[in-house]
């Protein structure tokens, strides 16, 4: 069976959001059909949008799934449903939120699952831990690295060190 590289954003403001992290990486590979690639460092961000509501931590990682791309879209949601996922706010807090962000060269513009995803070559908190996993990615023909340092977001991006 073939495998893709896919590229999982995730995000967290609400609870233990470190551990939160660090848990939902291990469940999205605990799948037999989804493996580690690359993990980005942790960060600290400001949210974007939305209601008041407190810092995100965000991270990026790469895997390598032979998942079609809505299987993919499936297991993340039940692995963000297993961290208490609650969909009441459009960019409202959240324990747990996983963006499928790249699915190899695969592209779609479906109302469910939109990729590239939208939002992404804007938005520091994917992009900076982006670059920081991976100096050579490009997201739409463009260095991942540059399309951080533009983002309007990047000003209030900080490296998470845990106390």
């Amino acid at each position: 069976m073939s495998t893709v590289r896919s590229v999982l954003a995730l995000g967290s403001n609400l609870g233990a959001s470190s551990d939160t992290l660090m848990l939902a990486v291990a469940d999205l590979v605990e799948s037999e059909h989804v493996r580690l690639h690359a993990v980005s460092p942790v960060v600290r961000t400001k949210p974007v949008g939305g209601p008041e509501q407190p810092d995100y931590l965000n991270m990026v990682v790469e895997v390598e799934t032979d998942l079609g791309p809505y299987e993919l879209l499936a297991h993340c949601q039940s692995v963000e449903d297993k961290h208490h996922r609650k969909r009441t706010v459009r960019w409202g807090p959240r324990t747990l939120d996983v963006d499928i962000i790249t699915y190899g060269t695969w592209t779609s513009d479906d109302e469910s699952l939109t990729i590239p995803h939208p939002r992404a070559a804007s938005r520091a908190f994917v992009l900076q831990p982006w670059a920081w996993m991976d100096a050579g990615a490009e997201l739409a023909g463009r260095p991942v690295a540059e399309l951080a340092s533009e983002a309007e977001d990047i000003a209030g991006l900080v490296p998470f060190e845990e106390v």
